[in-house]
């Protein structure tokens, strides 16, 4: 028995290293892609420094509904933090039940990405915090009536202070969105299985996972995907090889093309960041797609001039499913009651 012995265990000892190597040389093809683990915290902006009196302020701001002029839709309504940052709708529904003409982003990690909406007309989470409030199919309210909200409230004028020390004015809209930003960047979800592997752990992914990534890699997913976010970072044609049908693409959407008027960006959008991407469909800017099998086949088709096999579009979407993080714990905050002076709901 010691003959046979020895052999099995060399056997058995150089099979784990050979896949010790392999999981090396995997990770390092994914680092080499441009992949990277996600940081547990988001850098902070330049004119907008965290403090946690203001994070505080920003979370009651996120889960204040009085900030739509309905009274009824606050952040959260369109980007649920129960529900991976989004709201898990085609398109948003907002005042007077009108149906937004984009898919919701998370707002999980969107510190990290280079610009905000699918368009990236905004710079940053401050400004992006802006649009919504405003926006008539979304909120439909006014800075005005915003500050006028808030400044019927003692609470509130007294939070506002707390976190805007050296201004002598702090209920105003500006600071209403940088204390929002505040509270989002701070919205991580570190520690996913693929941020293991990165960081050393073999048995972080399964084999699907690592077939999968390795997949995500050699057939031209990160050219578009990559970073700590996985995208979020640039803008592509959606439909690069092959423009998939006007029930995805819709025709009259043409993307960035609003923003900049130039010819070269007609239905050009921001590439998706990907993590916590099983947890957020429907997919793309449309949200006509809720399988994420379907979603990898659709861009293989699309971007990559690529028919994937099935077991191929199994394979990356189960890599995807290691993109799923640890969400912060949020607990739901207690809103000061109106006063007289508070604006009334206008439905």
């Amino acid at each position: 028995m010691r003959g046979s012995f020895l052999p099995l265990f060399l056997f058995v000892f150089l099979i784990q290293g050979a896949v010790f190597a392999d999981d090396q040389a995997l990770r390092q093809k994914a680092l080499q892609a441009g992949l990277a683990p996600l940081p547990a915290v988001a850098p902070e902006a330049a004119d907008n420094p965290v403090t946690p009196q203001k994070i505080q302020l920003g979370k009651r701001l996120f889960f204040e509904p009085r900030l739509s002029k309905s009274g009824l839709i606050s952040c959260n309504t369109c980007h649920n933090l129960g529900m991976g940052g989004d709201d898990n709708l085609p398109t948003s529904v907002g005042h007077g039940w009108h149906k937004g003409p984009r898919n919701a982003p998370t707002v999980y990690n969107a510190a990290f990405n280079r610009a905000q909406f699918w368009d990236g007309r905004a710079k940053d989470l401050e400004q992006q915090a802006k649009g919504p409030i405003q926006a008539a199919a979304e909120m439909a309210n006014t800075p005005d009536q915003v500050v006028q909200m808030l400044k019927s409230m003692p609470e509130y004028v007294a939070w506002f202070r707390e976190s805007f020390p050296s201004d002598p004015d702090p209920v105003n809209f500006d600071n209403v969105v940088k204390a929002i930003g505040a509270f989002e960047s701070k919205l991580i979800t570190p520690g996913a299985p693929f941020d293991r592997f990165l960081n050393g752990a073999d048995n972080a992914l399964s084999p699907e996972q690592k077939d999968g990534l390795a997949l995500f890699i050699d057939r031209g997913c990160t050219a578009c995907h990559n970073g700590v976010n996985v995208g979020g970072q640039a803008y592509f044609p959606f439909g690069l090889i092959k423009r998939p049908g006007a029930d995805i693409l819709p025709p009259e959407d043409k993307g960035r093309f609003a923003i900049t008027q130039s010819a070269s960006d007609e239905y050009v959008f921001r590439a998706a960041p990907l993590r916590n991407v099983a947890l957020t469909a429907p997919y793309f800017h449309s949200g006509q797609v809720w399988d994420l099998k379907q979603a990898v086949l659709v861009m293989g088709a699309a971007q990559l001039g690529a028919e994937l096999s099935d077991e191929e579009a199994t394979k990356i979407a189960a890599f995807l499913g290691s993109l799923t993080g640890v969400a912060p714990e949020i607990i739901y905050p207690k809103l000061p009651v109106e006063t007289d002076e508070t604006p009334r709901p206008q439905l």
